[in-house]
């Protein structure tokens, strides 16, 4: 089956979009890693949303929010596979670098990853940018994407 992205602003998306993608969120943030946090923070009206479909199956999705909303730099998060190990992740975040181009003209685009993950985001292009923080209960780095342009 093939792949489909989907690129939404918040406006666009549809009540079952919606609650399809905030039932992922909440299923691996909040309950696979047992982690009680504010997940809706209203950066999701600001945001684009992308997700990859396999068939009728979400198996990708981060947001590309614009600077001065999640972070002072256009920036990424909510990145999740619900498929591990293949690709999904690399494929939505090279869409979600696309997105931060194509909607909020980036320069260059922050991160806060958890830290067990820096390698996944380094694949990317990301790069370490802070020391170790502690965000809700999980230690994080932030990371930035450089030299958009030379990233095509």
């Amino acid at each position: 089956m093939a792949l489909v992205l989907h690129k939404k602003r918040f406006t666009e998306l549809t009540t079952d979009e919606l609650y399809e993608l905030l039932r992922i969120r909440n299923d691996v943030f909040v309950v696979e890693q047992n982690c009680v946090y504010q997940d809706l923070d209203y950066d999701d009206q600001k945001a684009i949303h992308l997700w990859l479909t396999e068939g009728e199956k979400v198996v990708a999705i981060c947001r590309v929010c614009p600077a001065g909303t999640h972070m002072a730099e256009v920036s990424i998060g909510r990145v999740i596979t619900t498929e591990r190990g293949k690709g999904y992740g690399k494929r939505i975040m090279l869409e979600g670098i696309s997105a931060a181009k194509e909607y909020f003209k980036a320069s260059s685009i922050d991160l806060e990853a958890q830290e067990y993950a820096k390698g996944f985001y380094e694949q990317v292009g990301f790069r370490q940018s802070s020391a170790p923080f502690i965000l809700d209960g999980i230690p994080h780095i932030k990371m930035t994407y450089l030299n958009i342009n030379n990233h095509e």
